[in-house]
């Protein structure tokens, strides 16, 4: 090729393609892990295990309620407390309408919708959340929690 802009140019565009598909790439990948470990925990609560459901939390994991930011022993104590009251839950949970948004490679945002469902004692619950997510050697890890 004998124009050097040409080529530039040329090379400019294959460099954002190739850029732009690996981006994809990751948003699928963290998509199908991050997606599959919120329904895995999901089937836990359902289960009545709350110790299996608290694994989807990094040890560090924080949490925004109306007193404000508290940690995991908190966490566990209020899904204690309001959700697993006689040591099961007193409904069953589902999770839908996410979107994830990549925040670099090993961190996230994922929001979406929480249902608590009717059952004979308690009518449906739904609510939103935003989890910033962390990626480590055991998985995609809840490091904050805004549910409402």
């Amino acid at each position: 090729m004998k124009n050097p802009l040409l080529l530039a140019i040329l090379l400019f565009f294959a460099a954002g393609g190739a850029l732009a598909q690996a981006g994809s790439a990751a948003q699928a990948a963290a998509e199908k892990e991050i997606f599959a470990a919120m329904n895995a925990a999901t089937e836990q609560w359902n289960k009545g295990d709350l110790d299996a459901y608290m694994t989807l939390y990094d040890p560090s994991a924080t949490m925004m309620l109306s007193s404000g930011r508290v940690g995991l022993d908190s966490i566990r104590g209020m899904y204690i407390r309001y959700y697993f009251p006689e040591g099961h839950p007193k409904q069953q949970l589902a999770y839908d309408t996410y979107q994830l948004t990549l925040l670099g490679k090993d961190y996230a945002l994922l929001t979406g919708r929480f249902i608590l469902k009717a059952n004979d004692k308690y009518p449906e619950r739904k609510g939103t959340f935003s989890l910033t997510m962390v990626r480590r050697r055991d998985g995609w890890k809840i490091l904050h929690d805004h549910s409402g």
